[in-house]
């Protein structure tokens, strides 16, 4: 029951989203050893627990601006990432949403997720284990939210 975020890279674009990202190199991803695989997942190459499930910006050269204090008497703006932003920004979404979110429901049918298609967090011989591609993979999961509606 407990939601797999992975890390990606976000950069500024000049599409309609202004934003764009990519599998972060220094997040991880990967197939279990021991926990079961859940009845919501259905990729083929992992026979048990996959992740990641979702994703939000976990690279600290590309994170979140934080303004924070210096000293006694002054701050400054710094960026940071890692799972230290990624899951608290998916567990603040969940929370926003209000309610239950189950972890199958974020792989049922129109739930609406950005799908992340490109980069890479190891060697893994260009599987989805380690590689974002079109729909699920190990590094993105189904993707970032689009806000709370995303779940």
């Amino acid at each position: 029951t407990v939601t797999a975020v992975g890390g990606t890279s976000l950069m500024a674009s000049t599409n309609a989203r202004g934003w764009t990202e990519k599998a972060w190199a220094d997040g991880g991803s990967g197939c279990s050893r021991y926990y079961p695989k859940p009845a919501w997942q259905h990729d083929t190459l992992c026979t048990k627990r996959m992740e990641a499930d979702v994703s939000a910006v976990g690279d600290p050269n590309t994170g979140v601006a934080v303004y924070q204090p210096d000293s006694l008497t002054s701050s400054s703006w710094a960026v940071y990432g890692g799972t230290s932003v990624g899951a608290p920004l998916i567990g603040g979404i969940y929370g926003a949403k209000g309610g239950t979110v189950t972890l199958g429901s974020l792989y049922a049918a129109g739930v609406h997720l950005n799908d992340v298609t490109t980069g890479f967090n190891g060697a893994c011989g260009h599987t989805y284990f380690c590689t974002a591609g079109t729909g699920y993979d190990g590094p993105t999961g189904l993707g970032t939210p689009t806000g709370e509606g995303g779940f």
